[in-house]
């Protein structure tokens, strides 16, 4: 049985979402409920967080990249066992790509898809009185998207708390809590967003100090009140990515950690095998595997090590020879002959593709990209369709003489080229697939 389940989004980014999600998975999970925990959008970091709050782990939904039936499939499985569902947003509420409605990449596409209310965390530091006129605008922006509450962020003194509330006390949507203004709550940010969960050695106790935030200021009761059934569409679920072999090697550790979980399930879920390795240890892709992944990361933090770890560039070599080897994004750089870190040092890679990328110079690339393969690849025939991401700051300094891999659009359309590389059964890409088109 699908659990009641509720979104919690705000006017913007960097209003405190994170924060207030994490304060209320950590609560009700203290509580001994069973909470279930997603994000909406592309983001690879913040289900991380969610996971280590709850105890299960967390999944993306994206109403662009994924067709409603993949999104109504994703909600089933991941919320088995669970008693409540709390998707957190991503921007603000109504932020996506023009497109098609409610295929634009916005959380408020899954509040009207899935019918769930918002909880609306409004960051009060630097207005008061204000605040009630932008909430009143975001009651009335999408009649099919329904504001259920609002969480006061970043308060200040009691008076301003007062101006605050008294002014949205006339709108007729409840004020569930205001959190005081503290920067010690905001957790530490690196350039692809928040440091990961697993770098944290005080991850627990910042949890804890959450749900103490929580017991204290928010009314938990409400929030678990408002909660909704999801309105779900019944249609045949959809195979979001198809496995790239039946026995996978899954590159795994600090350098490569960006992989969807919707990915990996569906993999199992067709019946592939993953193994994990690590480059960093030295540890070549296992002789068993009949396909090898490279998924995305900050191999450009670690490229020093990379580049000593001879056992696994041997090794790679050495599969690639016989079997498809596959790279995104961080993959994709090592994959290729050399990466020049942060320090302008260039670092030696696998160099089983032909570019040369740097983080000497960040330069920010980001956004839904659609791409169709222009050869067999591990993901699918040639002319396969999928919707993806792309979201890095490496530039790439040489092209290399690899034939290109994919056809790429932006999520408007807009023809970008083509982009990636293959070289016998060697491929790769910045971009992050999502799901097939």
């Amino acid at each position: 049985m699908i659990p009641p389940g509720l979104i919690v989004a705000a006017p913007r980014s960097a209003a405190g979402k994170t924060t207030v999600t994490l304060a209320i998975l950590s609560a009700l999970r203290r509580q001994g409920l069973p909470v279930q925990a997603a994000k909406a959008g592309p983001d690879y970091i913040d289900p991380a967080f969610h996971q280590a709050a709850t105890g299960r782990r967390s999944f993306n939904l994206d109403s662009w990249a994924m067709t409603p039936a993949l999104i109504d499939a994703l909600a089933t499985a991941g919320t088995a066992g669970a008693d409540l569902l709390v998707i957190e947003g991503a921007m603000g509420l109504f932020d996506g790509i023009p497109g098609p409605p409610r295929r634009t990449g916005a959380s408020a596409d899954l509040a009207a898809h899935f019918g769930l209310p918002v909880i609306l965390v409004v960051d009060v530091s630097g207005q008061s009185q204000s605040a009630a006129a932008l909430v009143r605008g975001f009651l009335s922006h999408d009649p099919q998207v329904r504001i259920g509450g609002i969480v006061l962020n970043r308060a200040g003194s009691e008076r301003h708390l007062k101006l605050v509330t008294d002014a949205i006390a006339g709108l007729g949507v409840p004020i569930l809590g205001a959190i005081p203004r503290d920067a010690s709550l905001a957790l530490p940010e690196r350039h692809l967003g928040l440091v990961q969960a697993n770098e944290h050695g005080d991850l627990g106790e910042r949890l804890e100090r959450l749900a103490d935030i929580a017991e204290r200021h928010l009314d938990l009761d409400a929030i678990r009140c408002l909660a909704s059934p999801l309105r779900l569409s019944g249609a045949a679920p959809e195979v979001a990515i198809p496995p790239p072999g039946q026995r996978i090697a899954l590159a795994q550790d600090a350098a490569f950690t960006f992989v969807y979980p919707h990915m990996l399930d569906g993999w199992r879920q067709a019946g592939a095998e993953i193994s994990t390795f690590s480059p960093l240890a030295d540890e070549a892709p296992p002789e068993e595997c009949d396909s090898c992944w490279l998924p995305g990361g900050y191999p450009e933090l670690h490229a020093e090590r990379l580049a000593a770890s001879d056992r696994f560039r041997s090794g790679l070599a050495r599969f690639a020879a016989t079997r498809p080897v596959h790279g995104e994004c961080g993959g994709y750089m090592v994959l290729g002959e050399s990466l020049t870190d942060g320090n302008g040092v260039g670092h030696r890679m696998a160099g089983l593709l032909g570019h040369d990328t740097s983080f000497a110079k960040p330069s920010l690339h980001l956004g839904y990209r659609a791409l169709r393969f222009l050869a067999d690849s591990p993901l699918g025939n040639a002319g396969t369709r999928f919707r993806g991401h792309e979201f890095h700051y490496a530039a790439l300094m040489k092209d290399g003489s690899d034939e290109p891999l994919i056809e790429l659009a932006d999520g408007e359309g807009r023809t970008l080229g083509t982009s990636g590389g293959r070289r016998g059964h060697v491929t790769g890409t910045f971009v992050h697939a999502i799901a097939k088109a």
